[in-house]
């Protein structure tokens, strides 16, 4: 196996490419200004935000090979691999590295938000293509941090270095949005894939022995990771991605149950374990049990 940099504490990764140490639990690091780069594999224990300021080639995210776009920035959670194994050369490279540790968010708003950056799960093929006024606001924020951190601690200073990584958070997410919102034209027939697919899920049989189809399962056999499937389902139709496919099975219950199939008949063609599981999510979605609905 490839020898991997274990990335406990941000500082880990700042000491290895020899950048400056600001902070415990924070890091900004300028590619530019280094005396060389060093490349790794990376293990994190920390969130990471990667700004490419050059097309990067060569690049490991979990199991997958990809090459990094100019002003492209990919995000990375605790518990991810990513990087790419170091040759033993001294390179140079251009783009900025962020990293905080999950200690930061502790008893903070920001911590009790964090679930709703679901791009820090992102796959490599969905990382953000930034504009270039997009580029100097996220450029800006990690220069705005990197001063603060600069500066002699006070009673203030977590709360404003939370404050900043809110506000880049935040950005973050705009620009996906923005980036989904002009991806949609291309992805307008996500539905109808979905709505195929499923249909091939049972009429092959896959829920004999996998139960329910998942949105893991779904995002995979579309090529998606599952947040942002989640996120692109989310913007087409104003519900998530477990929604959309319940209703796809709940509209398939109604049709075998129509067709006299029992309640326990139509809970094991859909892949329920349990009967009374199944009874409790279809009154749930349709207000009224598969029996009342058999007997209207």
């Amino acid at each position: 196996m490839d020898k991997v940099l274990n990335v406990h504490s941000v500082n880990d990764y700042a000491r290895y490419q020899g950048a400056e140490v600001l902070h415990p639990y924070v890091s900004v690091i300028h590619y530019d200004e280094l005396e060389h780069f060093r490349h790794s594999l990376n293990r994190y224990d920390v969130y990471g935000i990667f700004l490419a300021d050059e097309v990067t080639e060569g690049l490991t995210y979990g199991m997958v090979n990809y090459d990094l776009a100019h002003h492209a920035l990919m995000c990375v959670a605790p518990g991810q691999i990513g990087g790419k194994t170091d040759d033993g050369l001294p390179h140079r490279s251009k783009g900025w590295a962020f990293l905080f540790d999950p200690a930061l968010l502790v008893g903070r708003e920001l911590g009790r938000r964090m679930h709703r950056y679901t791009y820090f799960s992102y796959s490599t093929s969905e990382a953000l293509l930034m504009t270039d006024a997009e580029r100097d606001t996220v450029v800006g924020l990690f220069e705005s941090i990197r001063t603060e951190l600069r500066t002699p601690a006070d009673d203030h200073t977590g709360n404003i270095i939370a404050a900043q990584i809110a506000l880049l958070l935040e950005l973050v997410g705009r620009y996906y949005s923005r980036q989904m919102a002009t991806a949609l034209p291309s992805q307008a027939n996500l539905l109808s894939r979905l709505e195929g697919l499923l249909g091939r899920y049972y009429a092959d049989g896959l829920y004999r022995e996998q139960g329910l189809p998942t949105v893991k399962y779904c995002a995979q056999e579309l090529c998606l990771s599952p947040n942002y499937f989640g996120d692109l389902v989310r913007q087409l139709t104003g519900e998530n991605a477990t929604k959309a496919i319940r209703r796809y099975v709940m509209q398939r219950a109604q049709t075998l149950l129509a067709d006299g199939r029992t309640v326990g008949e139509t809970a094991d063609l859909l892949g329920y374990e349990h009967p009374q599981h199944f009874t409790r999510q279809f009154k749930n979605h349709f207000g009224i049990t598969p029996t009342a609905f058999q007997h209207n």
